[in-house]
């Protein structure tokens, strides 16, 4: 729901801040005041064109600011969530406009492109008005309604996912067919190299463990050599480092008087001498065992040899070769039989498209129900707004190539027959800007229930019109704000006086510059307004009492 509009330096508005509540709210003055400053305003901050004659005179930029309460439209809490702009229950859409026609957008104080902006405002306002650019006049939004209005929208979606399976499968199919020749190629070249792999069989560490026995089984004289060096040296030399401990030893023990001090080093000195003694015993018994195996040193070497020439062939390390046969392995499974094969994809694309046909067959069976419903109540809505004769058809047209499509298998869009006899035709080629407002009102009120739009914009609905046609009118924006928020700009009283919050437009000058200014009403102003719009500028008593009459009846409305 709109709950702030502020508005600087745009058109002939230099500060404009409005609250809004829910309900039906009215904008209401003299032609020219400047009425259709908040809803061109409302449109930019939807992501609408911009250019530089909306900024001010004198001004550097127009700057456009609407927060929205989000709490009860879980569509926009998903999108500002996936998009990582949510902030609590509020959402604010801000444009900035250059007086060089330059703008910047905004969703919540983060610079958004304005794309970002239309997506979002499409899900928190949809404004009505008599220029081509309205959503009514887009088969999307026709199918949009008709979903909404007949409660299929996870059935639209679940179809909507089964095309989106079914069309990707597809465009792997057709790669995969123009494609086979490279294809077949690529599969013998995959058959060669993991065969050539299977056979090398490089385990996990097995490169390491190899250099390592590589090493020291080249250095088997170097190794039994100094070993054994090492072993004289620690027991079997009259130098050796356990003779030198046990003459160290014998000086301690001959001193003339018993020295507390050296009693923790004559400790290490016999734990050393018995440490030097194992060490030596070990080295005797390593020397005594070790045999080099020239063998088995040709046999590691052959070994590695393999697996430096196969990792030189494919340009990696060898490190990289357990890698590299797990990923050929598995793009080979996939091409030869497995869920890449011609074979699979084939059968796989036959069951997403059964699967498709079915969703989009219930989807299709739903939309011709509820679009029977949906004609007969938009046809009544239409008497009451004195278009009887205005035919209302929605047009549900099978796809002719029989493709499956994201929305299912038929094309959405609302016709109209503006005169008996006459073909129904789209509403952008029948409808006039003032019956397609009427249109889209009555629309409105028959999905008002089910329509996921919270915010709806109605300019001039009452072009046309007068005398009951527009008291009917005002009772249906009235009835349609009270289940969710409608802003209207009109110029009939008996729609004015029915609404739950009213904005008197007007403008004046000073200083020879024009200035915009809107105002809330209470009501006494209100009634003042009606007259206003009832007689002129010249009221009389007759025309206040018929004011306050119009306004009593309107506010005693209830929808």
């Amino acid at each position: 729901m709109l709950t702030q509009l502020t508005v600087s330096n745009y058109a002939i508005a230099e500060r404009v801040e409005l609250q809004f509540n829910k309900g039906m709210t009215a904008l209401t003055g003299e032609t020219g005041a400047g009425k259709s400053i908040v809803l061109d305003a409302l449109g930019l901050a939807m992501g609408g064109r911009a250019d530089a004659g909306a900024v001010r005179h004198g001004a550097k930029r127009a700057d456009i600011t609407a927060t929205f309460d989000v709490s009860d439209i879980p569509e926009a809490v998903e999108w500002l969530d996936q998009h990582e702009l949510d902030d609590d229950n509020d959402c604010i859409l801000r444009r900035v406009i250059s007086k060089d026609g330059r703008s910047r957008a905004y969703i919540n104080g983060q610079p958004c492109p304005l794309a970002h902006l239309k997506e979002l405002g499409g899900l928190l306002m949809d404004i009505h008005s008599q220029h081509q650019h309205q959503s009514l006049l887009r088969k999307e939004t026709h199918r949009k309604l008709l979903d909404e209005f007949a409660g299929i929208e996870t059935l639209a979606t679940d179809t909507r996912t089964a095309w989106k399976a079914w069309h990707q499968t597809r465009q792997r199919l057709t790669e995969r067919q123009q494609n086979a020749d490279e294809a077949e190629a690529r599969l013998q070249l995959l058959r060669y190299q993991v065969e050539e792999l299977d056979r090398l069989a490089l385990e996990d560490g097995e490169q390491d463990a190899l250099e390592q026995e590589q090493a020291q089984l080249s250095q088997a004289d170097s190794v039994l050599h100094s070993s054994h060096q090492a072993a004289l040296l620690c027991t079997e030399e009259e130098t050796s480092a356990s003779d030198l401990i046990r003459q160290a030893l014998q000086q301690l023990e001959q001193l003339p008087v018993e020295v507390p001090a050296l009693a923790d080093t004559i400790q290490m000195l016999n734990e050393a001498q018995i440490q030097v003694s194992e060490a030596g015993d070990n080295l005797r018994r390593f020397v005594e065992d070790y045999e080099a195996d020239p063998a088995r040193l040709a046999e590691v070497e052959e070994r590695l040899s393999a697996i430096y020439q196969m990792a030189r062939k494919h340009r990696i390390t060898p490190e990289e070769l357990p890698e590299l046969h797990e990923r050929l392995s598995s793009e080979l499974a996939e091409l030869d039989g497995g869920e890449g094969s011609l074979e699979q994809l084939e059968s796989e694309l036959e069951k997403q498209r059964a699967s498709f046909d079915e969703l989009a067959s219930q989807l299709t069976e739903a939309r011709q129900r509820a679009a029977v419903e949906l004609d007969q109540r938009i046809a009544e809505e239409l008497a009451q707004l004195s278009m009887p004769s205005v035919q209302f058809v929605t047009h549900l047209n099978r796809n002719s190539d029989e493709q499956p499509a994201p929305h299912g298998m038929e094309d959405i869009e609302f016709l109209v027959s503006a005169n008996p006899g006459q073909p129904a035709r789209s509403l952008a080629k029948v409808a006039s800007g003032g019956e397609l407002s009427r249109i889209s009102l009555a629309i409105q009120v028959v999905v008002a229930q089910t329509s996921t739009t919270p915010t709806l914009v109605f300019d001039e609905v009452d072009v046309g019109i007068g005398g009951g046609t527009a008291e009917v009118v005002g009772k249906l924006l009235r009835s349609l704000g009270s289940s969710g928020q409608v802003l209207c700009v009109t110029h009939l009283p008996q729609v004015a006086a029915q609404c739950h919050q009213h904005l008197f437009v007007s403008k004046f000058t000073e200083k020879d510059a024009t200035f915009s200014k809107i105002e809330a009403l209470d009501d006494k102003g209100r009634i003042s307004e009606v007259a206003r719009m009832l007689g002129g500028v010249d009221m009389t008593e007759q025309t206040i009492a018929h004011a306050r009459e119009m306004f009593s009846k309107g506010q005693a409305t209830h929808h």
